[in-house]
């Protein structure tokens, strides 16, 4: 299996999947970190059930990929016959329906839409062959998602078991703008090692916009399984048909570990049609109780008390200034942003994500830390500020500092 991730994910993901393989008791899986996501090994029964429980319990991987096929991708007909290779109708009947999607890196095909219909053709020209009729394809929702990689000029060929994306957990009603992917708020939250254990501490996003941070920390606080709430494709395909049982019983134990928040989760915004969203889908998540909401300017919201880990993706220039909030204070908002954590966020640890490298430079803070992260093709940091009363301390910066490992809630 392959499960690809956001750019600068790998290690953490490749510490998940070994922890998921351990909890499913997968003893004989090999995991690998590969440039853009994570490659699993294991002996069929167990890869089988791996799959259910990767969908299900992964909050880092964008989807479960299985390999099926290998070999040369010089030009279209070598994809034709790669996928001809398939024993297509053992995951798939007539009946239902198909997509090929296509990625490539240094491929020397001219058109990748070419290429997904020639594995097309031969998925439907074998499954007319065997049964007399072939399968309908369906780019909105189709029952055999594959997907076709070409890098260089080899070809692989997957079926994604996942279907939709994994960061679509199905809680999502609304969003703001530009709204952060679940599959990045957690890797946030791992990367700040907050695993929501009572041991963690209290959380905060103060730039909660439409919750994605707060609602995956506050499951992470309630221990729930992330992909609880979706379906997935693997549920109507021909390997996995026999394991009903194996899923619901994978649902069933999910749901009843999930127990009361270990940690206190935090989130504010200075836009009450942000909050009212987030309120929104954090009670379609099933965590409104699990996170105290509120409507407050970031440079003014005080402290929930205690020591705690502040986890945010600020839009600096959007939804933070509101009429009559210190923004200008200090001489702009960031410089405000940070003498008011310092001032009453005393001991906390606050984590930025952002695409300016001179973030700590125009927030006159002290980087302890920065975790190269991208956000879909935006190249990111994410920034550890300690945050001490008063002047800065010096500190020794990591740069580009690897991550740190995935730590189970």
């Amino acid at each position: 299996m392959f499960l690809p991730c956001a750019a600068g994910v790998e290690e953490m993901l490749a510490a998940e999947v070994a922890a998921i393989a351990s909890r499913a008791h997968a003893s004989r899986s090999e995991t690998a970190r590969e440039r853009g996501g994570v490659a699993l090994r294991a002996p069929a029964p167990e890869a089988a059930r791996l799959v259910l429980s990767l969908n299900l319990e992964s909050r880092l991987a964008q989807r479960v990929l299985w390999r099926v096929a290998e070999g040369g991708g010089r030009d279209e007909d070598d994809l034709y016959d790669l996928a001809r290779g398939v024993r297509w109708n053992e995951w798939i009947t007539p009946r239902q329906a198909l997509r090929v999607d296509v990625t490539a890196r240094h491929s020397p095909l001219r058109s990748l839409r070419f290429a997904g219909l020639r594995v097309k053709d031969a998925v439907c020209d074998l499954m007319r062959e065997r049964s007399g009729s072939r399968p309908d394809v369906s780019l909105d929702a189709p029952d055999l998602p594959i997907l076709l990689h070409l890098d260089g000029e080899s070809a692989t060929l997957y079926v994604d078991t996942s279907g939709e994306a994994l960061f679509k957990r199905g809680w999502r009603a609304r969003t703001g703008d530009a709204p952060l992917k679940e599959t990045l708020a957690a890797a946030l939250l791992a990367a700040a090692g907050w695993d929501g254990s009572e041991s963690a501490g209290p959380l905060l996003d103060p730039f909660c916009g439409a919750g994605t941070i707060a609602i995956e920390a506050a499951q992470l606080a309630r221990d729930m399984a992330p992909g609880a709430g979706r379906r997935f494709a693997f549920e109507k395909l021909g390997p996995f048909r026999g394991m009903g049982r194996d899923w619901l019983d994978l649902l069933a134990a999910a749901r009843d570990r999930a127990h009361a928040p270990s940690a206190p989760v935090f989130a504010s915004d200075v836009s009450r049609g942000a909050v009212a969203a987030a309120r929104e889908n954090a009670a379609r998540a099933g965590v409104d109780d699990a996170i105290e909401f509120a409507v407050a300017d970031a440079t003014a919201r005080p402290s929930p008390g205690g020591q705690g880990t502040i986890v945010t993706n600020p839009p600096f220039g959007e939804r933070i200034a509101p009429s009559g909030a210190r923004a200008g204070e200090g001489g702009g908002f960031a410089p405000a942003l940070a003498a008011h954590w310092k001032r009453d966020f005393a001991g906390w640890t606050a984590w930025v994500l952002s695409p300016d490298p001179k973030l700590p430079t125009t927030m006159r803070l002290e980087a302890s830390r920065r975790v190269p992260l991208w956000n879909g093709p935006i190249e990111c940091r994410l920034f550890r500020f300690e945050m001490v009363r008063g002047s800065n301390r010096r500190r020794r910066v990591a740069e580009d500092a690897p991550l740190g490992g995935w730590s189970e809630g």
